[in-house]
């Protein structure tokens, strides 16, 4: 039996070609009774459409031959708590994914949605309403909430950890491997007393990723009086002064570069005496040892998963929850030095 077409579908419902397809991406210019008689045909014989096919005619009929394999979209959400310095990783994400949906032949818009000015139910509208049906979602501070799409039109991926609401595909940095890489990495160098300092929320949206590869550092490397993390809603100088005088790690490990400024207020030198490693060098302001977490690969990747959905003509939430990482790399830094041995800074003042 020859494979259903639109032309067979047309001559069978006694429509024309465009309003079928026009029918199965969901355009609202056609009535919704006709609408679905053509997708029950449709799904009865077997017929599912590409929506690549017809974003690349028509863009093919704009362009005059040129390549073009549709359009995706990147959404992210307003946040007014949202710290400053994460729009430094979102753009290197924007970047990553926009250079690499470029040679696969697709375009990238961005939107940010807003519920005031932008709502995900008006977005969910200008997407139908340009063709997009490749979305890749930014990382939300708070728990993301992106049911409002309908997502029975779009292949979709989240780029961070983890997303439930809808469970779509996700890509992001291997936040356990790197930590357990970054402390091997200072062991080697001679320090035996670490310690971390996190913002509870940003542990808890990892599900204690960073957390929990601290804690199983230290239960497979003993120490007489190991040094607890500083876990809290908000780190200072006075906090951080409290818990560094009454620990005295010899290296820290944590996002924010001003910590070295208290660290050095605690009199420790660094390097000299103490080392400081940044666990996310895209929140750097200063050169320091630390952690690329590679946003621009990881949006690299998030573009090739969406891009292969939609060349398998697969839309929806995903069956099973999947989840994709990439280990982070190690960057040299002026901030850590080889330790001459584990008595190295025992002299600093007032630590």
């Amino acid at each position: 039996m020859a494979a259903p077409t639109l032309r067979s579908l047309s001559r069978t419902l006694g429509v024309s070609r465009t309003t079928i397809s026009e029918a199965l991406r969901g355009s609202p210019r056609v009535r919704p009774a006709t609408a679905e008689r053509i997708r029950a045909a449709a799904e009865a014989v077997g017929y599912h459409h590409n929506p690549l096919a017809g974003a690349i005619m028509s863009e093919l009929r704009r362009s005059r031959g040129e390549l073009f394999r549709g359009v995706l979209a990147i959404v992210g959400v307003e946040e007014p708590d949202r710290p400053a310095y994460a729009a430094r990783f979102y753009d290197e994400l924007i970047r990553g994914a926009t250079a690499r949906a470029a040679e696969l032949g697709f375009k990238v818009e961005c939107f940010t949605s807003d519920e005031n000015v932008l709502p995900l139910r008006r977005l969910n509208q200008i997407l139908q309403s340009r063709g997009i049906r490749g979305v890749m979602l930014l990382p939300t501070w708070r728990d993301p909430d992106f049911l409002k799409l309908d997502w029975a039109r779009y292949a979709g991926v989240y780029l961070d950890y983890c997303i439930e609401r809808p469970a779509l595909l996700c890509i992001s940095s291997d936040h356990f491997r790197s930590m357990m890489m970054a402390l091997q990495r200072l062991h080697a160098l001679g320090y035996r007393r670490p310690g971390v300092t996190l913002l509870r929320h940003q542990d808890e949206r990892l599900h204690h990723r960073w957390e929990g590869a601290y804690l199983a550092f230290q239960r497979h490397h003993p120490a007489p009086d190991p040094v607890p993390p500083l876990i809290a809603d908000s780190i200072d100088s006075k906090t951080f002064s409290t818990w560094f005088r009454r620990h005295k790690p010899d290296v820290v490990l944590g996002h924010f570069v001003e910590t070295i400024e208290w660290m050095k207020a605690c009199g420790a030198r660094v390097p000299q005496t103490h080392g400081f490693f940044c666990l996310n060098l895209a929140h750097a302001d200063r050169p320091c040892a630390g952690l690329d977490q590679a946003p621009h690969l990881i949006g690299l990747r998030a573009a090739e998963l969406v891009i292969a959905q939609l060349h398998r003509n697969e839309r929806g939430v995903p069956p099973t929850y999947s989840l994709t990482t990439l280990p982070s790399s190690w960057v040299d830094g002026p901030t850590v030095r080889r330790r001459a041995g584990r008595a190295a800074g025992a002299g600093a003042t007032g630590v």
